[in-house]
């Protein structure tokens, strides 16, 4: 008896290791994309269906999928104005081929607003980072957690992007930042220098923490070969 008492209390542990495994992740990441007025119907659907090709790239779901015990919980969000954060994929674990290509399906078919003239479409890129955190303070077993947004202006309206970073700090998360510069080009391609300046702003402005870091994107028919690089 004593014998079965040990192993049936090893199972239980074993068990409960596994659990406790499976519950982890290795990483919660936000994506947020930028759905401010610069940005057109044309320039919407660009960003949505490169990120889900850059997301079903060899090289990124390898590494995507190659620990399927810790897994990466992925959230993506849409954000314009102050009030104008639209959840495009809810939070997911991606544990398996079937679970991103269900994710990458979902962002596919995400339609923008059809009241978007009517929502406010100025940049608030502070508004937007507060959404972002809030939403990965729900992922408290993820060893890393990370906030990636992506834009094509500078933030304009609502709360300054610098008064979130005490509580970014407390609650150890990062911000990266992929930067846009605009397709529609008038009177020469100025985008190199667009580029150099949203970059500038930000290093200064928008992205935390010790290891964050700007990916650039030459116009959004450039964002899934960006985004792609972000991701790896």
């Amino acid at each position: 008896m004593r014998r079965l008492g040990t192993i049936a209390a090893a199972v239980f542990c074993a068990a409960a290791l596994a659990s406790s495994a499976a519950a982890l992740c290795r990483q919660a990441l936000v994506l947020g994309l930028d759905v401010s007025a610069s940005v057109d119907s044309t320039e919407y659907r660009l960003q949505l269906d490169g990120l889900g090709r850059a997301l079903l790239s060899p090289d990124v779901s390898a590494r995507i999928l190659e620990m399927p015990n810790a897994p990466i919980s992925l959230y993506v969000f849409e954000w314009g104005g102050p009030g104008a954060q639209r959840t495009v994929l809810p939070w997911v674990s991606l544990i398996d081929r079937k679970t991103l290509e269900d994710a990458v399906t979902r962002i596919r078919s995400h339609r923008r607003d059809p009241l978007g003239d009517s929502v406010d479409q100025s940049t608030a890129i502070g508004p937007a980072l507060r959404h972002g955190l809030a939403a990965i303070q729900e992922q408290t077993q993820c060893w890393k957690r990370t906030i990636d947004i992506s834009g094509d202006g500078k933030h304009n309206t609502g709360g300054d992007p610098r008064l979130v970073n005490p509580d970014l700090a407390r609650s150890a998360v990062t911000v990266n930042g992929l930067v846009l510069s605009v397709d529609r080009q008038r009177g020469g391609d100025i985008r190199q220098r667009e580029i150099g300046e949203l970059s500038s702003y930000y290093y200064a402005f928008v992205i935390h923490g010790p290891d964050a870091f700007i990916e650039t994107a030459l116009g959004f028919r450039d964002f899934e070969r960006a985004m792609k690089r972000k991701l790896l």
